[in-house]
Formats: structure tokens, sequence, C-alpha cells
């Protein structure tokens, strides 16, 4: 089973406020010396109507509520953690525990001198905290693999497009014998002036050793973002896939690949 990309923010304890001040007078003394700081801590929190990755419904077409924090240095190196609640442990693979993902990654980013073109290549890890899929005794779950699922991923972007490529390490979210699981990503960002933006994307995702390949699909989708500044971005996404209905219909009977509208709301800080 698969798996954007993301409430009002939760009041900052104060050594995360002292922080924060810390940081910003770094940023403060490089921008006035015209230096580029050399570690940057951001944070975000968010809510979407429908939690969607790689088109597929992570909770069962019910809102979510996440967040994330990221620290990068100038010389390109980053990690960051991402947590969102989910359905689909739960009610794709029958588990009876895991409703939460913590995501963990880091990377390296970078750009070219010759042509306007940079990278990114890092490693991620979906965990699904004490989670029992995968479990013997617990039915489903038990014909299941664990979900948690660790990726390699690399993208090249040139001017508006970006290309990339992820690829599994050990089962893929609680699929057997998936190992070597690829999504293949295209997108661009066009820019359309006074703080909108438009992203369509196509994505390619393989599940290797499934039967008769039913876990292979496409996914399209076509996302409008709008700014208002000082971090607050809302967004529609409008999505498609043409997911296998029997491989990708969860035990309460919902085809988890359906089209959907997902409205979202992101705050940047």
């Amino acid at each position: 089973m698969i798996t954007l990309l993301q409430a009002s923010a939760p009041r900052r304890r104060p050594c995360v406020l002292l922080m924060g001040l810390g940081l910003l007078s770094v940023q403060l003394g490089a921008q006035a010396e015209g230096l580029e700081p050399e570690t940057t801590l951001s944070f975000n929190v968010g809510a979407l109507s429908d939690y969607r990755v790689r088109g597929i419904a992570q909770t069962s077409f019910q809102p979510a509520l996440q967040g994330g924090i990221d620290w990068a240095h100038r010389s390109g190196f980053y990690v960051g953690a991402f947590g969102s609640n989910v359905r689909w442990v739960k009610e794709f693979n029958g588990a009876t525990k895991g409703s939460a993902e913590i995501d963990l990654y880091g990377g390296f980013k970078g750009a070219t001198d010759e042509l306007p073109l940079t990278y990114d290549f890092g490693v991620i890890t979906y965990q699904y905290p004490g989670n029992n899929s995968g479990v013997g005794g617990v039915f489903p779950a038990g014909t299941f693999a664990n979900a948690s699922t660790v990726e390699v991923y690399g993208a090249v972007s040139y001017k508006i497009y970006t290309l990339k490529i992820n690829r599994s390490f050990g089962n893929f979210l609680g699929n057997l014998d998936s190992s070597g699981s690829l999504y293949v990503d295209l997108s661009a960002a066009v820019d359309l002036g006074n703080a909108f933006s438009l992203t369509p994307h196509i994505g390619r995702q393989t599940i290797p050793n499934q039967a008769g390949d039913l876990g292979n699909y496409t996914d399209l989708s076509l996302t409008l973002a709008k700014d208002f500044g000082n971090g607050l971005v809302a967004s529609a996404m409008a999505t498609h896939t043409n997911g296998n209905r029997v491989f990708y219909t969860d035990i309460n009977g919902r085809y988890l690949g359906r089209s959907a509208l997902v409205l979202g709301l992101k705050y940047n800080f």
C-alpha cells in the first residue's frame, strides 16, 4: 500500500523562542555583512483536508494535522523531520497499532556553475511508531511486512522542471518482497505572478513481486498555491490515479486512489 510534500500554530516553549531569537540574530548579522547564514533552522505546521502521498489517501479521506522541522548548512547538507496522523496502516494493512507517521531525512543540495541546474540527493525513512503490521497472529496485518520504509532519492532541477527518483531498500510500506520499489516524479513550478504558483505533476510507482504487477500505477496532480506572506501558504490540489481498484481498496471497501480535490494551509516560521 502506498505512501504531499503538509490548525493554528502550537505555543512554542521558551527554549524554542530563545533558539529562534538566537538564530534570528545570527541571520541578521550575516545579512548585514552580505553573507549567507552558515546554518538555518525552520519549522512548519499545517492542515490538509485529505492527506495524499503519490496520489494514495493516507487518512481515508479525512483531515490531517502535520508539522516539520528542517536544519540546513550553507555547504548544502541538510536534515529534517516531518510528522502527520495516518489511518492506512490500520485500515489498509489491518494492523491494530500505527496511527502516526514520522519521517526522518537527510541529504545534500547543490548547483552547477555552467547551467541553471540544481541537484538534491539523500535518504528518507518513513516510520510508523508501534505499528504491528507484519506481526503474526494479527489478521490481516500478519500477511504484510512492517509498514516502516527506507528510501534513497535523487533529484535534478533545470529552470522550472524537476525530475526525482525514489528507490526503496527493504520492503515498501508493508508489501512483501518489495525491496527496490521505484517512484519517478516529474513536476514543474510555474510562477503565475501576484504570489500565485501552479505545479503540474506526473508520477509512476512500481512495486516488484506483486501478483500481476497490480501495485504499479501512475498518478497526476495539479496544485494551485497562494503565498500570503509572513510564512502563510494556502493550496488546492486536484489529484487522480489509475491504481488497481482491488489492490488499493482498504478493509472497509474504500478505494484509496480515487480522484479528489485536496485543500491545504501551511505556516512556515
